[in-house]
């Protein structure tokens, strides 16, 4: 593998990297639906031959039983079946080739080829698909394995058919080919934090944040990037500690969130929860921001209308009132049976759906106003952690134990 060159560049923030190149591996798999009916067969007629009193006794008991059922039935009707038949119509669950202790952590999909999409977890979990989600197949890039580390996929990005890939110890990923290929791009060990999030952005040009709350840009397939920020967190925190940002003295120095909108601005929670910070194109430094609510922050991120939503420990969820950046949100009750709320993903500007602790699972169908639990999740012994609309006919939830529910609308 080539070796990382770093430019004596610290004024204009330029890395220079040099890539080596790797390759491939494909697929095959099953889905289900994640509520099987039940199905009742007929008992069968008692055999002519000797048959004890007691069983007798036992198939008229057995009869009895089933009598009053349908006497049940026919009063009130089938109604554990409707429910059921309710409960399948949103989502499915797809059973996935790998171990159950895996966390599934990011998702994306090829513009160029809408079938084709990658999946990423824990344990150096990267699946492909080429039916739409419907299957998956493990997929392996040599680069990756060479050496002796369990990698943490944790961000995948595709603009056309180029491709990157982030995880954690640092490594990045890129593809031209639509990941046919993926070549390793070595990068500086002088790199601020761990590299939680990637966003493709044009040809061969991508944006890169870390958990410090370094932004870096390429344009040039990763050989050199830019610092879009004139500092890390710690350091803007250190120099506004006596701003009246509560919390801003405690601050551990990484993000436990990150999210980007369609139009490049980001909001992070700090670590603690006690504070968020965001950021606009064009800025020097990260803007920090009071929690406008008592809890400490759990997660948050955009609306569909260019909104903020905020979720806090304990299951509580706010959204901002109006559209862009503010401290002022107002909370909406919501069914959550005390379990944290983990995301929400917005397949239009009205619905949406979160998702978080215990299988919860939750939909809203006017812009956030108000929220009904799905109870078909309730069944589903895992945390929820990630929301994902790729348009408005596709839709992932991704959680612990390898669990992926996909929208069935």
């Amino acid at each position: 593998m080539a070796s990382l060159q770093l430019c004596d560049c610290s004024s204009n923030g330029y890395l220079l990297f040099k890539p080596s190149v790797s390759p491939r591996l494909l697929p095959q798999r099953i889905s289900h639906r994640f509520i099987p009916k039940a199905s009742v067969s007929p008992p069968s007629s008692p055999s002519s031959s000797s048959s004890s009193s007691l069983s007798l006794n036992r198939r008229q008991l057995l009869y009895q039983s089933a009598a009053v059922s349908v006497s049940l039935s026919s009063i009130i009707g089938p109604v554990k079946e409707a429910k059921a038949e309710e409960q399948l119509s949103e989502w499915e669950r797809v059973l996935l080739p790998i171990d159950p202790g895996v966390v599934l952590l990011d998702i994306a999909f090829v513009p160029d080829d809408p079938n084709r999409g990658f999946l990423l977890g824990t344990r150096q979990t990267l699946l492909e698909t080429k039916d739409g989600g419907n299957s998956w197949a493990p997929r392996s890039i040599a680069s990756a394995e060479e050496e002796d580390f369990n990698y943490r996929f944790n961000s995948i990005s595709f603009k056309g058919k180029q491709g990157w890939i982030i995880g954690k110890p640092n490594i990045l990923l890129y593809t031209g080919d639509a990941g046919e290929n993926w070549d390793r791009i070595p990068l500086s060990s002088q790199l601020p934090g761990d590299m939680v999030f990637i966003e493709a952005t044009g040809d061969k040009s991508a944006e890169m944040v870390t958990d410090e709350g370094a932004i870096y840009v390429t344009s040039n397939r990763g050989y050199n990037w830019k610092a879009a920020i004139q500092e890390t967190v710690s350091a803007t925190l250190n120099r506004t500690v006596s701003s009246g940002i509560s919390g801003a003295s405690y601050y551990t120095g990484t993000f436990s969130a990150v999210n980007r909108s369609p139009e490049g601005k980001y909001v992070a929670v700090s670590s603690r929860g006690n504070f968020f910070l965001t950021w606009e194109p064009g800025q020097p430094y990260w803007q920090p921001h009071n929690r406008a609510v008592a809890r400490r922050i759990q997660n948050m991120g955009w609306r569909a209308d260019g909104g903020l939503w905020l979720l806090v420990r304990g299951g509580g969820l706010y959204l901002s009132k109006g559209t862009g950046i503010t401290e002022d949100f107002e909370e909406v009750p919501v069914q959550s049976r005390g379990f944290g709320i983990l995301d929400v993903g917005y397949r239009s500007e009205e619905e949406a759906w979160a998702a978080g602790g215990s299988g919860i699972l939750l939909k809203t169908r006017n812009g956030g106003k108000s929220w009904n639990r799905d109870k078909a999740a309730d069944n589903i012994a895992a945390n929820l952690y990630a929301v994902k609309f790729v348009d408005d006919k596709k839709g992932f939830v991704l959680g612990n134990d390898g669990v992926l529910l996909r929208y069935v609308g």
